[in-house]
């Protein structure tokens, strides 16, 4: 039985993490992965700061919860971020042996663990792993929503005509 406040409690974590994301100028998704009840890996999407399409937090979480373990299988591992993984994340989610995804928000757009597709329960796969979505839901989308407001507000700012 998962605990709602133990998962409350991780997806602050991601929570803060997406904020350092967004301090970089990239869009502020945080991941956590946890062992044992405690965290192994926190990372944030880095892709503007990389200039690395695949520099997702999940991806990054995955790496460093690989490092802490010493092994590619994460046996036992629950990632928590604050938005529904995409495609690429959901197949390293599957690869990796996670026994369990936590999310805050869905991806309408391009949600891999329920909106659009959901690869991560896909039964012809050789790995399922369970899902929780909608922990700390307004937070994470808020978060979101207000990043991209400012980024809409900038760009038309930085796009105003200047006539002499």
């Amino acid at each position: 039985m998962n605990d709602i406040k133990e998962d409350e409690r991780f997806m602050r974590a991601a929570i803060e993490a997406a904020r350092v994301a967004e301090d970089n100028g990239d869009v502020p998704i945080g991941a956590v992965i946890v062992f044992e009840n405690r965290i192994i890996a926190k990372a944030y999407n880095q892709k503007e700061q990389l200039a690395d399409p695949t520099a997702h937090a999940e991806i990054i979480a995955l790496t460093q919860a690989a490092a802490a373990l010493q092994s590619w299988r994460l046996n036992g591992c629950t990632m928590y971020v604050t938005l529904e993984p995409c495609p690429m994340c959901a197949g390293a989610l599957v690869l990796s042996r996670m026994d369990r995804l936590v999310y805050g928000c869905d991806d309408p757009k391009a949600g891999a663990c329920k909106s659009l597709y959901n690869i991560v329960q896909d039964e012809r796969l050789n790995h399922r792993l369970e899902v929780t979505s909608g922990i700390m839901e307004d937070q994470c989308r808020e978060q979101l929503q207000e990043f991209f407001a400012k980024r809409r507000i900038e760009n038309k700012n930085n796009n105003k005509v200047c006539n002499f």
